[in-house]
């Protein structure tokens, strides 16, 4: 009796709800050991989260570097186990599809080619490619060779997705990446970009410093962004993509970036600020840096969180901000959906279009979305 009584009252709490999920995905991040410790209830749950939040295959591979896999009692390690075999297939299906993207391209192939996000951290091995689903490969190029770099990819096998001549417009005249190919004998999509953001988007970073200081991956035709660059485009993508569902993932990527790289690339801590300005991309630099050292205590200097305050909105807005994100980035609840957590993240969905597109732009792009999606009348091309 006194069993059933228990998920009665927590689903009555929502702050207890969201208190509960923050503690157990927080500590099971910065001490997977700490697993060992908990009744069978929390740990049930913080697997179901961890899994929810596609973090569980980092909490195996930590698991097993430590030797405690096995510690747990069934079924714990063959769903750690599982997790493993399933985001080492994932990084096999990557390596696989970056290899033959190279072997497609051959001398045609544009210099630099550059690996974007998970695809990057594969390559260069930085912490978060431990036990990470891969899910599809980014790729960057030069505004001049987008192109000649797509018709390739189309001969040799990758088909673009099926489009309404509106989306069709969305992606060639403003978005920054051209609509996604798969090749027909693979499902592992490819995403060619041009930039970072959309060409209508208030903040302009130039793609071509980006493409400039990618550094070449040493044995592959590929080349990665520099450190700095790396850190500022998964900051970007976070607060600004519109998608919230991966959004501890990317908090977790942002974390483990600003340790690697402030540990090992020399001058990273005194370059960040300034490409952060350089880049036009102070704002989602200045949210990066607030919310992976408040909630993962992510190693920022103080000079460095000082001057972050130079990307920063008017307090209303952080303080609006600082209501949402948190809601926003950790996974619900499995057994309690929450309807706060609903909220703020279509609150950040309609932020992160509200900074991409101008007003009219904006007003007409959910208007096209409202009729295919509630009408099912697609809006013609203008």
């Amino acid at each position: 009796m006194a069993s059933a009584v228990v998920p009665v009252r927590v689903a009555q709490d929502a702050e207890a709800n969201t208190a509960l999920v923050r503690r157990l995905t927080t500590t099971a991040l910065a001490d997977p050991a700490s697993l060992r410790a908990l009744a069978p209830r929390e740990l049930d749950l913080t697997i179901r989260l961890m899994r929810r939040a596609r973090l569980l295959g980092r909490i195996a591979w930590r698991l097993r570097e430590l030797g405690l896999t096995d510690t747990f009692a069934h079924p714990v390690p063959d769903i750690l186990a599982s997790a493993l075999v399933g985001s080492e297939a994932r990084a096999r299906v990557a390596r696989w599809e970056l290899d033959r993207v190279a072997w497609a391209l051959g001398d045609e192939a544009p210099a630099p080619l550059v690996v974007l996000k998970g695809g990057a951290y594969l390559l260069t091995g930085t912490p978060n490619a431990a036990g990470r689903m891969f899910a599809d490969v980014d790729l960057l190029v030069s505004q001049a060779a987008l192109r000649s770099t797509e018709a390739r990819l189309h001969a040799m096998g990758w088909q673009g997705t099926k489009l309404t001549p509106y989306d069709e417009r969305y992606y060639r005249d403003w978005a920054h990446e051209l609509p996604p190919m798969t090749h027909r004998e693979r499902e592992v999509e490819i995403d060619l970009h041009h930039n970072i953001l959309m060409s209508t988007a208030r903040l302009k970073p130039d793609a071509r410093l980006l493409v400039e200081a990618a550094r070449p991956v040493p044995g592959t035709v590929y080349s990665v962004l520099a450190p700095e660059d790396m850190t500022l485009h998964a900051m970007t993508h976070l607060f600004y993509s519109g998608e919230m569902d991966d959004g501890l993932r990317e908090l977790v990527d942002i974390h483990d970036l600003l340790g690697h790289f402030g540990e090992h690339e020399p001058g990273f801590w005194q370059r960040f600020w300034r490409r952060a300005e350089q880049l036009d991309l102070a704002r989602p630099a200045f949210y990066g840096l607030r919310y992976a050292h408040r909630f993962l205590a992510a190693p920022v200097p103080d000079a460095v969180r000082e001057a972050s305050a130079a990307g920063a909105p008017p307090a209303p807005v952080v303080a609006l901000m600082d209501r949402l994100v948190p809601l926003a980035l950790f996974p619900p609840h499995p057994d309690f959906p929450s309807r706060r957590v609903a909220l703020a993240r279509f609150a950040l969905f309609v932020r992160s279009h509200w900074v991409r597109m101008p007003p009219l732009m904006l007003a007409r792009h959910l208007g096209h979305k409202f009729r295919v999606r509630y009408l099912k009348r697609p809006v013609a091309a203008a």
